[in-house]
């Protein structure tokens, strides 16, 4: 299933899939993952995502349906 509240939330903060990643210590290729639904994250993986954007947990990574 496809991050599209990820997504939108880096775009928020006008940052590239590249900028995001060196934020977080990760290649370009592993976000671009886990926006398209490829790749399940790391807890600590998310954590410092949720940081870098000034996000929680629940904003980027819950499904509320």
């Amino acid at each position: 299933m496809k991050n599209l509240k990820l997504k939108s939330a880096r775009a928020a903060k006008d940052l590239s899939q590249q900028q995001l990643a060196d934020l977080v210590g990760v290649s370009r290729q592993t976000i671009n993952a886990i926006e398209k639904g490829d790749y399940n994250p790391t807890i600590r993986l998310c954590i410092a995502i949720c940081k870098a954007l000034d996000k929680t947990l629940d904003d980027l990574f819950w499904d509320n349906e």
